[in-house]
């Protein structure tokens, strides 16, 4: 993986404007990975996905994230500041492909859902459904006692149990920020969601370069790949020229 030029970020950002939030994250790692294939891209585990997402993003606008959240009792808002390595999880170890969990007499192997699962449920409103959807496409073998069992047969305690061990394995893929409010002390915790909070970086990066851009264009006829090959530091000298 690499860091994305300028014109690189630009032309991913007018792809995504017309994709899927799945389908950006892909989009942004295809382009700084173009050593590897969508496929096996797709086939990342989620957590595996965001945490090149995240890597991605600090390589782009550094390693601080500043985010505003509300806060759920007294709807302050609230700023917060964080470094990219509070939001890292460190997995137990590398997912493998097959996993395996005994539970309740129950033996399972599963793999973990990738962005290939997500999209084969894209379509779906029911949270339920989903959820069994899901358990469908990453359940591998059921067995209980021996005798194979059917996904939608297993009970929730089975379930539940899969889930969690998911979530130790490939922690990146559930990312919570354990929040307090200054104001009313309310404390609640909230899901981080990197592909979210790197499009909106983006969107307003290119939405401000582009305005650089017309600016300079227009003062000096200047080509935008020219502009572009600027440094921010040079493109913002030559700004201010134009502004006097």
């Amino acid at each position: 993986m690499r860091v994305l030029s300028a014109p690189e970020l630009l032309n991913v950002w007018e792809r995504g404007l017309a994709q899927s939030p799945l389908q950006r994250a892909l989009t942004l790692l295809a382009a700084a990975c173009s050593e590897t294939t969508l496929e096996v891209l797709a086939n990342l585990s989620i957590g595996q996905r965001d945490a090149r997402l995240l890597t991605l993003r600090e390589w782009t606008f550094g390693s601080q994230l500043v985010s505003v959240v509300t806060c759920p009792g007294c709807g302050e808002r609230l700023e917060l500041t964080f470094e990219a390595a509070d939001l890292r999880a460190i997995p137990e170890a590398e997912p493998m492909d097959t996993l395996w969990l005994s539970v309740a007499g129950y033996e399972l192997s599963f793999r973990l859902p990738n962005s290939s699962d997500l999209a084969a449920v894209a379509n779906h409103k029911d949270i339920a459904a989903i959820r069994q959807l899901l358990l469908e496409r990453c359940l591998c073998t059921v067995r209980l006692h021996g005798e194979p069992v059917s996904a939608d047969q297993l009970p929730a305690e089975v379930v539940d149990a899969l889930v969690e061990r998911m979530t130790q394995v490939d922690p990146q893929a559930d990312v919570q920020l354990a929040l307090s409010c200054p104001r009313c002390d309310k404390q609640w915790q909230a899901a981080f969601d990197i592909e979210s909070f790197f499009w909106s970086e983006i969107n307003a990066w290119a939405q401000r370069i582009l305005q650089e851009v017309h600016v300079l264009a227009s003062a000096y006829g200047w080509r935008e790949i020219d502009i572009l090959s600027l440094s921010p530091w040079r493109r913002q000298f030559y700004l201010n020229l134009v502004s006097g």
